[in-house]
């Protein structure tokens, strides 16, 4: 499936480009050092449309499709993975489920403040328990008087200390595995809701990744998302997006590691010439450009299919996949190209080495996205 970007898509690349470049590259250092909260960026990036990206207008987002996402997402990455974690936990899997499984009240009540960066929104699945295996969860929920009671503990919870709406499956029913999930809109100012430990982390540092515990937490009736007992169905088809954003975080890491190094490789000078000139050295950044663009074709792919609402789930996988192995190998190799100075926070290679690693974890392991795509390779005719 060949993909190619209009001069819509361009001009959003532009835009996003040039908002990164501006706002973000100059702190993202900062940020990372001090794990700051990127609050103004934020309210900057919001004014643009890029904390709804794929809401409809009619609910105060940007209308883009998932490819004009993607797009936006590797230019976010590619200035501060972190920032771009924040938006992108933002849009695919609080805004899309919402929109995607929502009923009209819920969509009016929620989108319009996440879209607008109002209120900021998270995804609460992992527990200590659950982890690869996210169906087992433990958190309970029981109707009773005309409100569900939730009690458990969600861990790495992204945007968990500053999100105001957390999205959380939750075991409602007898079934075990994904039959007896469901959804909840869970709104963080509901009575029994709070925030857990604050994890520290190695990368991805602006971002908070938290635990939410839920103590009894009184959620009203209403804000069950999408049918009773379909929460499984809609956790695995929110992470399908969020897959396709992962792997855009992926493609704006591995691109700034490659630019990083492309530039380093031109001002050092070892045995009386820039070592640019040295064909290993070369040959590092051919690999790194190749692989990029692989990654990037993978992605784009994944989106555009998603976008005109076909299967993707085997597609996202191989995106996610190949985008964050390739993120973090190009981290490595950047490190080895900047030498004992890639070691140091002198230069930015040593964080975007931090930030890589997470791509392979979160949102499926790469041996998740190996079992994902495994199941869904086509039958031999």
């Amino acid at each position: 499936m060949a993909v190619q970007l209009s001069d819509e898509h361009r001009m959003i690349q532009a835009m996003v480009r040039e908002f990164a470049t501006r706002e973000l590259l100059p702190i993202a250092a900062d940020l990372d050092q001090h794990s700051r909260f990127p609050r103004e960026a934020l309210k900057r990036a919001a004014e643009l449309g890029l904390m709804g990206m794929t809401v409809p207008e009619d609910y105060g987002g940007a209308g883009m499709e998932p490819l004009a996402y993607v797009v936006a997402q590797e230019e976010l990455a590619r200035a501060c993975a972190g920032f771009q974690t924040i938006v992108s936990v933002n849009n695919s899997l609080v805004c899309e489920p919402i929109l995607r499984w929502g009923s009209e009240a819920q969509k009016q009540q929620y989108l319009p403040d996440l879209a607008s960066g109002r209120k900021l929104g998270c995804y609460c699945l992992t527990e200590p328990s659950a982890g690869s295996d996210a169906m087992s969860l433990r958190t309970t929920a029981v109707l009773r008087d005309g409100e569900w009671r939730l009690s458990g503990t969600k861990i790495f919870v992204t945007n968990g200390a500053e999100a105001d709406l957390c999205l959380v499956y939750a075991r409602s029913e007898p079934e075990p595995g994904a039959r007896g999930l469901s959804a909840y809109l869970v709104e963080k100012s509901f009575p029994g809701a709070s925030v857990g430990k604050i994890e520290k982390k190695l990368g991805i540092r602006c971002s908070s990744t938290t635990e939410i515990v839920l103590d009894d937490c009184r959620v009203p009736e209403g804000n069950l998302l999408g049918e009773r007992g379909a929460g499984g169905r809609i956790a695995l088809a929110t992470l399908d997006g969020g897959r396709i954003g992962i792997a855009a975080q992926a493609l704006g890491i591995t691109r700034a590691c490659l630019e990083a190094s492309a530039e380093y490789v031109q001002q050092r000078r070892q045995f009386g010439r820039p070592i640019g000139e040295f064909q290993a050295v070369r040959w590092a950044l051919a690999d790194m450009a190749t692989r990029l663009e692989a990654a990037r074709l993978l992605t784009h792919r994944a989106a555009a299919m998603r976008g005109q609402g076909l299967p993707c789930t085997r597609e996202a996988a191989m995106a996610k996949l190949f985008a964050s192995e390739t993120a973090m190998w190009a981290a490595h190799k950047a490190v080895q190209l900047f030498g004992g100075y890639g070691y140091t926070q002198d230069y930015p290679v040593e964080r975007y080495f931090r930030d890589a690693k997470i791509a392979e974890i979160y949102e499926g392991t790469s041996e998740i996205q190996r079992l994902v795509i495994s199941r869904h390779l086509p039958a031999r005719s």
